[in-house]
């Protein structure tokens, strides 16, 4: 089963004194990148939040934000009265001895300094860390049965175009024959034009059986059948194959490519041409798949 990288899960957490909104963004990646903005009063949660994470999306470019949208009992920053007053002192005491002016707007430079203002940072229990690790989880199963719902729209989507290649593979079976009987044709009418010329006709006829050989497509069909068939069975296994699909299309494409160069046919080649804009589709939206 396929699952997309690109999702989105939303959870909200209700506790006593504040309202908390977990949302997670996801977009495709080769690798697990993972950008977290959660307030300091949840830094020391950062770890098992990020483990979490990494065990259930696997890969893609995670975006985490965990918000505080209503603070209704935590405390306002208050000034510290006493600190602004010995730095104002200090301040005084060193402009005297240096014969420079003190400042003439005290504030803005006072409450700049460290310590100036005091922020009581919310003590976090194990209530609410439990609290916050279950929206987590609900967020998590969000974003999972988004990536799931878009998978199987990839999914649906990878089968038909593998439908339309192997549709397409059939087609170039009726000018085969034609292309070789036109080649053995067109050496014997070249021949004709040579008439009276001395020529080795065993050689000749391992030159017309090499020349044909070259031409045969047998090997690169059935190669191709089987990489479809492949495709189709790692696309119905379990989940996270993305990278996989991408090496079987890679390899589809190697197969399409010679039959196209060894087409010698302009029909042939034409269906060749369709195959290979059936693939660049795939290949454009396995990108997505996980």
């Amino acid at each position: 089963m396929i699952y997309s990288m690109t999702g989105y899960g939303k959870a909200s957490v209700k506790l006593p004194s504040r309202d908390i909104t977990i949302e997670i963004k996801s977009l495709n990646s080769k690798q697990l990148d993972l950008y977290t903005r959660i307030p300091s009063a949840y830094s020391g949660m950062e770890g098992r939040i990020r483990n979490e994470i990494s065990k259930s999306l696997e890969r893609g470019k995670i975006d985490l934000t965990i918000s505080i949208e209503n603070q209704k009992g935590d405390k306002t920053p208050t000034i510290n009265r006493t600190v602004i007053k010995g730095y104002k002192t200090q301040i005084e005491n060193a402009a005297a001895e240096l014969g420079i002016n003190t400042p003439a707007d005290w504030f803005p430079l006072l409450l700049k300094l460290p310590d100036a203002i005091i922020s009581e940072t919310p003590v976090v229990d194990e209530d609410e860390e439990s609290a916050i690790m279950k929206g987590l989880q609900e967020a998590l199963e969000h974003i999972n049965a988004f990536r799931k719902q878009e998978g199987e729209m990839l999914q649906r989507l990878f089968a038909q175009k593998i439908d339309n290649i192997a549709a397409l593979l059939k087609e170039v079976e009726p000018y085969e024959k034609e292309r070789i009987e036109k080649t053995r044709t067109r050496i014997m009418e070249g021949l004709e034009k040579l008439r009276g010329a001395e020529y080795d006709k065993n050689r000749l006829e391992q030159e017309i059986i090499y020349y044909i050989e070259k031409l045969d497509i047998n090997e690169e069909k059935h190669r191709l059948d089987n990489h479809l068939k492949y495709f189709m069975e790692t696309m119905d296994g379990k989940q996270g194959q993305g990278k996989k699909l991408g090496f079987i299309a890679q390899e589809m494409g190697r197969e399409i490519n010679t039959l196209g160069s060894k087409a010698n046919h302009a029909e042939m080649q034409r269906i060749v041409v369709r195959m290979k804009d059936e693939l660049e589709q795939i290949k454009e939206q396995i990108l997505n798949a996980l």
